[in-house]
Protein backbone atom coordinates (compact mmCIF):
# COMPACT_ATOMS: atom_id res chain seq x y z
CA UNK A 1 0.00 0.00 0.00
CA UNK A 2 0.96 3.56 -0.66
CA UNK A 3 0.87 6.53 1.68
CA UNK A 4 -2.81 7.26 -0.25
CA UNK A 5 -5.31 8.46 2.07
CA UNK A 6 -8.69 7.78 0.80
CA UNK A 7 -11.78 9.37 1.09
CA UNK A 8 -14.98 8.28 0.16
CA UNK A 9 -17.68 10.68 -0.68
CA UNK A 10 -21.22 10.01 -1.59
CA UNK A 11 -23.67 11.98 -4.17
CA UNK A 12 -24.86 14.95 -2.07
CA UNK A 13 -27.38 16.06 -4.19
CA UNK A 14 -25.93 18.48 -5.78
CA UNK A 15 -22.45 17.16 -6.42
CA UNK A 16 -22.57 13.61 -7.81
CA UNK A 17 -19.12 12.65 -6.88
CA UNK A 18 -17.60 8.98 -7.39
CA UNK A 19 -17.41 5.40 -5.73
CA UNK A 20 -13.72 5.16 -6.67
CA UNK A 21 -12.46 7.54 -3.78
CA UNK A 22 -10.62 10.71 -3.47
CA UNK A 23 -6.58 10.28 -2.82
CA UNK A 24 -4.87 12.51 -0.88
CA UNK A 25 -0.80 12.03 -1.12
CA UNK A 26 0.82 13.92 2.04
CA UNK A 27 4.29 15.47 1.26
CA UNK A 28 4.04 13.56 -2.47
CA UNK A 29 7.23 15.83 -3.61
CA UNK A 30 9.67 16.93 -0.71
CA UNK A 31 8.50 20.05 0.92
CA UNK A 32 12.12 21.61 0.80
CA UNK A 33 12.40 21.12 -2.57
CA UNK A 34 12.64 24.82 -4.30
CA UNK A 35 11.08 24.12 -7.56
CA UNK A 36 7.60 21.88 -6.02
CA UNK A 37 6.15 22.97 -9.48
CA UNK A 38 8.33 21.37 -11.88
CA UNK A 39 9.05 18.75 -9.60
CA UNK A 40 5.26 17.27 -9.75
CA UNK A 41 5.41 18.41 -13.27
CA UNK A 42 8.18 15.54 -13.77
CA UNK A 43 6.46 13.19 -11.62
CA UNK A 44 2.94 13.25 -13.05
CA UNK A 45 4.20 13.48 -16.32
CA UNK A 46 6.68 10.22 -15.95
CA UNK A 47 3.85 8.16 -15.09
CA UNK A 48 1.55 9.42 -17.82
CA UNK A 49 -0.41 12.18 -16.26
CA UNK A 50 -0.11 15.13 -18.77
CA UNK A 51 -1.37 18.56 -19.97
CA UNK A 52 -0.51 20.18 -17.16
CA UNK A 53 -0.90 23.87 -16.22
CA UNK A 54 -0.07 26.21 -12.78
CA UNK A 55 -2.79 28.15 -11.57
CA UNK A 56 -4.69 27.86 -8.23
CA UNK A 57 -8.52 26.01 -7.01
CA UNK A 58 -11.75 28.08 -8.29
CA UNK A 59 -13.52 29.82 -5.19
CA UNK A 60 -16.93 28.52 -6.18
CA UNK A 61 -17.76 24.34 -6.15
CA UNK A 62 -17.11 22.54 -9.40
CA UNK A 63 -15.96 19.09 -10.80
CA UNK A 64 -15.07 17.89 -13.90
CA UNK A 65 -17.00 14.73 -15.84
CA UNK A 66 -14.73 13.98 -18.70
CA UNK A 67 -11.49 13.59 -17.16
CA UNK A 68 -9.90 12.23 -13.42
CA UNK A 69 -7.37 15.24 -12.03
CA UNK A 70 -4.33 15.34 -9.84
CA UNK A 71 -3.51 18.44 -8.22
CA UNK A 72 -0.20 19.19 -6.54
CA UNK A 73 0.34 21.93 -4.21
CA UNK A 74 3.43 23.27 -4.86
CA UNK A 75 3.88 26.13 -2.69
CA UNK A 76 1.52 27.69 0.08
CA UNK A 77 -1.47 25.78 1.42
CA UNK A 78 -5.40 25.53 1.60
CA UNK A 79 -8.51 24.58 3.04
CA UNK A 80 -9.90 22.65 -0.07
CA UNK A 81 -13.65 21.41 0.38
CA UNK A 82 -14.25 18.64 -1.17
CA UNK A 83 -17.59 15.93 -2.26
CA UNK A 84 -19.88 19.75 -1.67
CA UNK A 85 -21.15 20.73 1.50
CA UNK A 86 -21.55 17.09 2.86
CA UNK A 87 -17.97 16.75 2.49
CA UNK A 88 -14.85 16.90 3.98
CA UNK A 89 -12.38 20.15 4.16
CA UNK A 90 -8.86 19.07 3.81
CA UNK A 91 -5.83 21.50 4.76
CA UNK A 92 -3.52 20.76 1.92
CA UNK A 93 0.56 22.44 2.04
CA UNK A 94 3.47 22.34 -0.32
CA UNK A 95 4.32 19.43 -1.06
CA UNK A 96 1.00 17.72 -1.35
CA UNK A 97 -1.15 16.11 -3.68
CA UNK A 98 -4.88 15.36 -4.22
CA UNK A 99 -6.59 12.79 -6.72
CA UNK A 100 -9.98 13.21 -8.03
CA UNK A 101 -11.75 11.00 -9.73
CA UNK A 102 -14.71 12.64 -12.14
CA UNK A 103 -17.24 13.94 -10.49
CA UNK A 104 -15.29 14.86 -7.03
CA UNK A 105 -16.04 18.23 -6.28
CA UNK A 106 -13.43 20.83 -5.17
CA UNK A 107 -13.41 24.35 -4.23
CA UNK A 108 -10.80 26.54 -2.31
CA UNK A 109 -12.16 27.84 0.62
CA UNK A 110 -9.30 29.79 1.53
CA UNK A 111 -5.79 30.07 0.80
CA UNK A 112 -2.54 31.67 1.23
CA UNK A 113 -1.28 34.45 -0.72
CA UNK A 114 1.16 32.25 -2.30
CA UNK A 115 -0.58 29.12 -3.75
CA UNK A 116 0.43 27.35 -6.86
CA UNK A 117 -1.10 24.39 -7.91
CA UNK A 118 -0.20 21.97 -10.81
CA UNK A 119 -3.10 20.21 -11.91
CA UNK A 120 -2.55 17.36 -14.81
CA UNK A 121 -4.60 14.68 -16.61
CA UNK A 122 -3.97 11.06 -17.32
CA UNK A 123 -2.75 10.42 -20.59
CA UNK A 124 -3.52 14.10 -21.27
CA UNK A 125 -7.13 14.05 -21.20
CA UNK A 126 -9.53 16.54 -22.01
CA UNK A 127 -11.77 18.29 -19.27
CA UNK A 128 -14.40 20.22 -18.62
CA UNK A 129 -15.87 22.54 -16.15
CA UNK A 130 -19.00 21.57 -14.42
CA UNK A 131 -21.08 23.13 -11.89
CA UNK A 132 -24.47 22.18 -10.34
CA UNK A 133 -27.48 21.63 -10.85
CA UNK A 134 -27.23 18.44 -11.86
CA UNK A 135 -27.67 16.69 -15.56
CA UNK A 136 -27.78 13.71 -17.57
CA UNK A 137 -25.31 14.00 -19.98
CA UNK A 138 -22.53 14.55 -17.66
CA UNK A 139 -22.96 11.79 -15.13
CA UNK A 140 -23.10 9.16 -18.68
CA UNK A 141 -19.43 11.74 -19.41
CA UNK A 142 -18.38 10.24 -16.14
CA UNK A 143 -19.62 6.60 -16.12
CA UNK A 144 -17.32 6.32 -19.34
CA UNK A 145 -14.12 7.73 -18.00
CA UNK A 146 -11.41 5.28 -17.99
CA UNK A 147 -9.37 4.08 -15.24
CA UNK A 148 -5.66 5.68 -15.95
CA UNK A 149 -3.17 3.17 -16.78
CA UNK A 150 -1.10 4.50 -13.77
CA UNK A 151 -0.60 6.44 -10.72
CA UNK A 152 -0.17 10.22 -10.98
CA UNK A 153 2.07 9.88 -7.82
CA UNK A 154 3.41 6.00 -7.43
CA UNK A 155 3.36 4.82 -10.84
CA UNK A 156 2.22 0.84 -11.03
CA UNK A 157 2.24 0.94 -7.05
CA UNK A 158 0.20 2.11 -4.81
CA UNK A 159 -2.79 5.00 -5.02
CA UNK A 160 -5.11 3.59 -7.68
CA UNK A 161 -3.86 0.64 -7.63
CA UNK A 162 -4.86 0.13 -4.34
CA UNK A 163 -8.13 1.32 -4.23
CA UNK A 164 -9.60 2.20 -7.85
CA UNK A 165 -8.47 -0.96 -9.65
CA UNK A 166 -10.93 -3.18 -8.05
CA UNK A 167 -14.18 -0.15 -7.90
CA UNK A 168 -16.44 0.59 -10.02
CA UNK A 169 -17.09 4.08 -10.44
CA UNK A 170 -20.72 5.05 -10.56
CA UNK A 171 -22.37 8.16 -10.12
CA UNK A 172 -26.04 9.59 -9.73
CA UNK A 173 -26.91 13.05 -11.34
CA UNK A 174 -24.55 15.79 -12.17
CA UNK A 175 -24.77 18.84 -14.66
CA UNK A 176 -21.65 20.34 -16.53
CA UNK A 177 -22.36 24.26 -16.03
CA UNK A 178 -19.62 25.68 -18.36
CA UNK A 179 -17.80 23.32 -21.10
CA UNK A 180 -13.76 24.95 -20.85
CA UNK A 181 -11.21 24.27 -23.93
CA UNK A 182 -8.48 21.87 -22.55
CA UNK A 183 -6.18 25.19 -23.72
CA UNK A 184 -7.36 27.39 -20.70
CA UNK A 185 -4.49 27.19 -18.08
CA UNK A 186 -6.78 26.36 -15.39
CA UNK A 187 -7.86 24.14 -12.89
Amino acid sequence: MSNAQPYYLEDDGTIPNNALPLLVYPSAVDSVKTDRASAFEQLFAGNGWTHSWRNGIYSFPHYHSTAHEVLGIASGSARVLLGGEAGVVLEVSAGDALLLPAGVGHQNVGSSADLIVVGAYPQGADWDLCRPPRGQAELDHIADVALPPLDPVSGSTGGINDYWKTAKPTVDGARCADRIPSERNTP
